[in-house]
């Protein structure tokens, strides 16, 4: 049985990746679009290179970020943890 710190990292490093790839999701459509604004109006250019070559990157990392979470959300033992305590429905004292 893992030790209960290791589950709380391993939930930590999921809510993280999760955060990180909506980041690199957002990186990865800003340079596709600017690479296509940029080879439409100046292609060949300097500018659509560099767009090209950040594209390039954020796709790299969205890709190695989904690759690590999904990674980590099957990993043997894995269970969902429910931190809320669970509703109960107060009882009137009998009188």
């Amino acid at each position: 049985m893992a030790p209960k710190t290791e589950h709380l990292t391993s939930l930590r490093a999921v809510r993280q990746l999760r955060r990180t790839r909506v980041f690199y999701t957002a990186g990865v459509l800003l340079w596709a679009a600017t690479a296509l604004r940029t080879g439409w109006t100046q292609p060949g250019s300097r500018q659509m290179w560099v767009s090209l070559l950040f594209l390039v990157v954020f796709t790299g990392l969205l890709a190695a970020t989904s690759l690590w979470l999904h990674r980590l959300q099957a990993a043997p033992g894995h269970k969902p943890v429910h931190h809320a305590a669970p509703r109960r429905r107060a009882i009137a004292p009998a009188t």
